[in-house]
């Protein structure tokens, strides 16, 4: 009787405000994890630095197909991100992202190492020259299956990790946490630069500057802003590019070498 009682009590006035108040944090929760769910989605998004803007596109590799390519089943460079997102669709794949991915000759070749499917087509450039690529040390971005990496060229070369894609670019940005050791913290220098860092094996990050910055600034952008301890330059001025359809980019006007790319499901 005494429960018959109770259950035919109307709710109380704190009744009906606990019951509110679980009705908005589930609410919260919800849109919380939906926007969570979107930033997954759309890994490219404006950062802003000691008063520079760039643009940055993460990627956990466990969830992300990413890959190197240069040139495509006739031998001829792709050069463009159009034109590879057109060979891949033939495929029955999709371009979901791509970045100029290193210097190259004026006949679109890698200036240094370059590995695609496990196939060393280029080998590595260790000469001494004048320009950023030879400004040493150099290194290399490497993805080794799920995990990613970028080494100084002489460690990569020493371990010799087994790359499925590989490309090489100079100067290193970021060494085991330490600063490029030429980099002039208020040098004149300043372009437009892009690169790509690493901040867990699974875990890398692709940035391009939206205004020109020297190297000091972009190399400590990945190392205190994007917490990476080894990041590399691909190159500057006219050259960086970016694909990414969420952000309405493509950059489809310029010509490249090697193109880092992600590749998903058309």
């Amino acid at each position: 009787m005494r429960r018959d009682i109770l259950a035919a009590r109307p709710v109380s006035r704190y009744g009906k405000a606990m019951r509110s108040l679980t009705i908005r944090l589930l609410a919260a929760l919800f849109a919380l994890t939906a926007a969570a769910a979107g930033a997954a989605a759309e890994p490219c998004r404006s950062e802003t630095f000691e008063g520079s803007r760039y643009t940055v596109c993460s990627f956990d590799l466990t969830r992300t197909d990413l890959r190197v390519f240069w040139a495509g089943e006739d031998g001829a460079p792709y050069a463009t991100f159009s034109a590879l997102a057109d060979a891949l669709a033939v495929r029955g794949q999709r371009l979901a992202f791509a970045m100029n991915g290193g210097m190259y000759a004026d006949d679109l070749s890698p200036v240094g190492l370059y590995v695609e499917e496990g196939d060393e087509l280029k080998a590595a450039n260790t000469a001494d020259a004048a320009g950023n690529f030879h400004m040493k040390p150099n290194g290399i971005f490497y993805i080794e299956g799920n995990k990613a990496g970028v080494m100084e060229t002489g460690a990569f070369l020493n371990q010799r990790p087994a790359a499925d894609f590989a490309t090489q670019s100079g100067p290193m940005l970021v060494i085991d946490g330490a600063l490029h050791p030429r980099f002039i913290p208020d040098s004149p220098y300043r372009k437009r630069r892009n690169g790509v860092g690493v901040s867990s094996p699974t875990d890398v990050h692709f940035v391009i500057s939206e205004n020109v910055v020297n190297f000091d600034e972009f190399a400590r952008f990945f190392r205190d802003q994007l917490g990476s301890p080894n990041a590399l330059f691909l190159d500057g001025g006219s050259a960086p590019g970016l694909f990414a359809p969420e952000l309405d980019r493509s950059d489809a006007w310029s010509r490249y070498g090697p193109i880092i790319g992600a590749v998903a499901p058309k």
